[in-house]
């Protein structure tokens, strides 16, 4: 087994290990935590295939985590006020159901992310970040005007979304979902990353221009990686959402996109553990220093800058090694 792989079994079973160990010593708020390391890894797995994988570079992924969370709080307040979402002959009803929620939360930020991929990979560098933030901050704005869901002021969902089987309101069986669908994300991308669609998304981010020599669309094959992307991405929404019982404009802010940006930097760019490693360090320092001083960022800050200057791999490449392994 290589180093990597052993740094990689390790961050997962530590990421299993500690709400088990809560659960069993009736700790439930350390649950809550492990459960939203979870789901901010999967917000940050989306965006490792179009930053780590892909080269882009996006300062907008907040908006499919917001999408993902609105489609969560749409369909969900519609069911708890017995009100359809659209009168018409074909009556539209909300949903208390994570699967259907989860499915429409998928399908809503694979179909945004077509949209704005289409228009933003046709910049590169930082024209492409700065457009990405814009339509960031465009769903962000709509957000604080849309007074049908709460405006400014968001949306509370009174009872948590049901799953066949389980009780979500349990927070071990929570976690276990949100566990779950990371471990799915994870498989997924290891997968992506050996199939001929990464390997050839690899090279058009190395060089584009021999890419392009051989036949292979590059604009294509990023456009299909930026939708994947901000189809997991919607997917965390939904779960970070349903966690809260909450949804607000504040999910589509751009310091949620630079959030998700830093747990990858920190766990390690194109490390397929990176994410959880990330998340889980900023979690960590959020409830340890949140606790000792609210400009606790300054810390983070710091321990970013150290990163970037001296552990360009993030905290997997220190512990595993230099080479990028998606094992």
């Amino acid at each position: 087994m290589s180093r990597e792989r052993m740094v990689n079994a390790a961050l997962l079973a530590l990421l299993l290990g500690v709400p088990l160990w809560a659960w069993a010593t009736d700790e439930p708020f350390t649950i809550t935590l492990a459960t939203r390391v979870a789901i901010l890894a999967l917000a940050g797995v989306g965006l490792n295939i179009a930053l780590g994988l892909g080269g882009l570079v996006s300062l907008g992924h907040a908006a499919f985590f917001g999408i993902g969370g609105y489609a969560m709080g749409i369909l969900a307040s519609h069911a708890q006020s017995y009100t359809p979402l659209m009168e018409s002959p074909f009556l539209l009803e909300g949903t208390k159901s994570m699967p259907v929620i989860w499915l429409v939360a998928l399908l809503a930020s694979a179909l945004a992310a077509l949209v704005i991929g289409a228009l933003s990979l046709r910049t590169s560098g930082v024209y492409f970040i700065m457009i990405t933030l814009a339509f960031g901050q465009m769903l962000y704005f709509f957000s604080i005007s849309w007074p049908a869901y709460g405006g400014e002021d968001g949306l509370s969902i009174y009872v948590r979304n049901g799953f066949p089987g389980l009780n979500t309101l349990d927070p071990i069986q929570f976690f276990a979902l949100c566990f779950g669908c990371l471990a799915a994300a994870l498989w997924f991308n290891a997968r992506l990353v050996r199939s001929p669609f990464g390997l050839a998304l690899n090279a058009a981010r190395q060089s584009p221009e021999r890419v392009e020599t051989v036949g292979l669309g590059t604009f294509r094959l990023r456009l299909v990686a930026f939708v994947i992307s901000g189809a997991i991405t919607g997917l965390a929404g939904a779960l970070f959402a349903d966690l809260n019982r909450f949804v607000s404009p504040s999910m589509f802010s751009w310091q949620m996109s630079g959030e998700i940006m830093v747990f990858v930097i920190l766990g390690g760019v194109g490390r397929l553990y990176g994410p959880v490693a990330g998340a889980a360090l900023f979690i960590t320092l959020e409830h340890v220093l949140g606790g000792i001083s609210p400009f606790w960022h300054v810390w983070l800050g710091f321990l970013l800058l150290l990163v970037v200057l001296f552990a360009r791999g993030g905290v997997v490449g220190l512990l595993a090694g230099r080479r990028v392994a998606h094992d």
